[in-house]
């Protein structure tokens, strides 16, 4: 069975023309929402998601009614693939029925993970560059070695309440107790 979904973004855009096209491809059952691409939970998708069996397709008028990011895409088609299920795009002509719109999916599916491993990459050799420079990573302490130190003996003595101390020194429960874990010697 082919199964359509059609999206728009607004109240005053209309599902009229990606209906007419879902119609146009054969598709019995028409989910459609009116919601926002960068919203994953999405109340007619998740339906026609329940709706699809091994053997069915999944219809769409474009890529980015289903998701707005490849990753989105890529994982859509994995998931279309553990069960089973086709995916068609109208507009660019997708068809993973077709050995063609499989090897599209599986490029788009290259790309993306090239992408991911490319970011990566840039990021460790940031990282790496900054260390050599003599830069330290990670969030800026929110106590210097003095005002560590003060927690710490105030902490010992017993005489705030934890609440106390982190109200006094504007931090969190769990801050408070990694600086008394690792501050600097009393």
């Amino acid at each position: 069975m082919k199964i359509g979904y059609g999206r728009i973004s607004t109240q005053d855009q209309s599902h009229d023309l990606q209906t007419d096209a879902l119609k146009e491809a054969g598709c019995q059952k028409i989910y459609l929402d009116t919601i926002s691409g960068t919203v994953t939970k999405r109340k007619e998708l998740e339906k026609a998601k329940e709706q699809l069996r091994e053997g069915d397709t999944l219809v769409v008028w474009r890529l980015d009614r289903l998701g707005r990011s490849l990753r989105d895409l890529i994982d859509w088609v994995n998931w279309f693939d553990e069960q089973g299920i086709s995916f068609i795009s109208l507009q660019e002509n997708i068809d993973t029925t077709t050995p063609t719109g499989k090897l599209t999916f599986h490029l788009f599916g290259a790309i993306a993970e090239f992408e991911r491993n490319l970011i990566k990459e840039r990021t460790q050799a940031g990282l790496a560059a900054a260390r050599a420079r003599g830069k330290k990573g990670g969030r800026k302490a929110a106590l210097d070695s003095q005002q560590q130190k003060a927690l710490k003996q105030l902490y010992e003595a017993k005489k705030h309440t934890t609440k106390e101390l982190c109200e006094m020194f504007g931090v969190s429960k769990p801050t408070l107790y990694s600086y008394v874990r690792d501050s600097v010697p009393l």
